[in-house]
């Protein structure tokens, strides 16, 4: 079945509403997407164990024969399925139990048993992987009734990994659940989301065919999703890719864990703070896509070693703690490989920004040839955030000589995409494809070696060096590209209306007088 024709979007968040009045939105997910995982692998296990089962009666296949116990013996070997990338899964443990159990009343107290024996394959295969599932159904308010109902709508043949081989369909519904999710949870879902046409803009850009792909804010794990999506797109191979990652937040990295086990990537993801225990510390990645938290403040840069290589200077002069922004960047530059790339979002604040601890860390990049694009975003493209956000992008090949890009030193490519995207919401608005192709061959055109590039008014311009240090290291688009917008001043929209209302009155007062001035005038023609 093609991808195009399984559409399961309100039956999936039919399966969510189960849940209501017994677990808040924002909770939902500890509940939905555990399940969803435990089915991926017993559907995994399913497969593996039918392919084992056909391969017996198959003269050319190795595992050929006739004798029923060295059939059992393979079927029972656990190795047999964890060197295709899965587990061995028990009766008690499989999603065929738990269908079978669905109207039982001990239903919640089946399930969490199943993430017990589930739990230990886990841990036993990576100690990394400990508490993924945790016995969280008995201790919920849920009923027998509802649980049951989650059970049987997502055991519907339409989410079968096993009906549906070519359509990740479980990877699917996890991404569905984690988007939704956000969007039910409002602010307090940024930590574990990026809106997918994001997340697509910054990949298609990057083109992260092969090698080492590094997320130190990595949530649930959807920049990995998408350049898994990307390589699959462009006929490349998983295995060309090995994903390093880091997460502070254990709810959240539990969440991207299972996600990155539904695609059978390779992986490193570990939990901690990266900017004050940088997990990875001697990792250099060929691509590094983020979205870290904007404009966190007392962050506590004081407690950064004096000498912390990552930093381009004095701690003093190239950290604030006012925000972690420009320590974010320091970071991820630290971890480029001698011809890597970083893609990042960021907030607008911090193409301007003045605070010593920041514009010193700006204008060393620009100086330094650290700074390859700009793309400023239009609004409302987050459901977790107001900030306008930019794309900054870092790179380490700028001289050319990695063989597939030109010498783009002394230049930095501006682009002012704030004008595109349609509204899917009234609160929430996507790029479709149109504008994803439109900022990435501008970006592939001008970066390539094969590209052709032009300026072009009110979108892009390739700025000299010069430029933009006569510009005061400003990196807004629309001072380069020509356009005409007013740039967010930041000052907050009240301030900005008791300021017009007194201008305005002052003005009234003004035109009065002049009124009065022009009457006496005419009196004495």
């Amino acid at each position: 079945m093609a991808k195009a024709d399984i559409n399961f979007e309100k039956e999936l968040w039919d399966a969510a509403n189960e849940l209501r009045g017994a677990v808040s939105e924002n909770n939902y997910k500890n509940y939905i997407l555990p399940l969803v995982f435990m089915k991926h692998l017993s559907e995994r296990y399913e497969i593996i164990h039918n392919e084992l089962e056909n391969a017996f009666n198959e003269p050319q296949s190795k595992y050929y024969t006739k004798d029923e116990d060295e059939k059992k013996y393979v079927l029972g070997d656990k190795d047999e399925y964890i060197s295709r990338n899965t587990f061995l899964i028990p009766k008690k443990a499989s999603w065929q139990h738990l269908k079978e159990n669905a109207e039982q009343n001990d239903i919640k107290v089946i399930i969490d048993d199943a993430f017990d024996v589930i739990q230990e394959l886990l841990t036993e295969r990576d100690a990394k992987l400990n508490n993924l599932l945790p016995r969280i159904f008995v201790k919920s308010e849920l009923s027998a009734k509802q649980v049951g109902g989650i059970i049987n709508l997502l055991s519907h043949p339409k989410f079968s990994e096993k009906e549906n081989p070519e359509s990740d369909i479980l990877g699917r519904i996890y991404e569905f659940y984690i988007g939704r999710f956000a969007m039910a949870e409002g602010s307090g879902a940024g930590q574990f989301f990026t809106p997918g046409s994001i997340v697509r803009l910054l990949v298609e850009m990057l083109e992260p065919y092969k090698g080492r792909i590094f997320d130190p804010a990595c949530g649930s794990g959807g920049m990995f999703v998408q350049s898994l999506k990307f390589i699959k797109e462009h006929d490349g191979d998983k295995s060309d890719i090995s994903i390093f990652g880091q997460e502070m937040t254990a709810g959240t990295l539990r969440l991207c864990l299972m996600n990155l086990l539904l695609r059978d990537l390779s992986f490193d993801v570990k939990l901690g703070n990266s900017l004050l225990d940088d997990k990875h510390p001697d990792l250099k990645a060929d691509f590094i896509i983020a979205n870290p938290p904007f404009n966190v403040s007392k962050w506590h840069p004081e407690d950064l070693p004096e000498n912390d290589p990552r930093l381009f200077g004095p701690r003093e002069e190239f950290t604030t703690d006012g925000s972690a922004n420009y320590m974010w960047m320091q970071t991820f530059w630290s971890h480029l490989s001698n011809t890597g790339t970083a893609s990042i979002v960021m907030a607008n604040g911090a193409m301007t920004s003045n605070t010593a601890g920041e514009k010193n860390v700006r204008q060393h990049m620009v100086d330094n040839n650290m700074i390859d694009c700009i793309v400023r975003l239009p609004d409302k493209l987050f459901l977790t955030t107001g900030i306008p956000a930019c794309i900054f992008f870092l790179s380490k090949n700028r001289d050319g000589n990695d063989g597939e890009h030109r010498n783009r030193e002394g230049e930095i490519l501006f682009i002012d995409a704030s004008k595109m995207g349609d509204m899917a919401s009234r609160k929430l608005r996507v790029f479709k494809d149109v504008h994803i192709n439109t900022i990435t061959k501008a970006y592939h055109g001008w970066r390539n070696n094969d590209g052709e590039y032009e300026d072009v008014l009110g979108f892009s311009k390739a700025a000299k060096l010069e430029e933009v240090q006569k510009q005061d290291y400003k990196l807004t688009p629309g001072i380069y590209v020509g356009t005409e917008a007013e740039e967010d001043d930041g000052i907050p929209f009240e301030d900005k209306m008791t300021d017009l209302k007194s201008q305005l009155l002052e003005q009234f007062e003004k035109s009065e007088e002049l009124k009065q001035q022009i009457v006496s005038n005419f009196d004495r023609i």
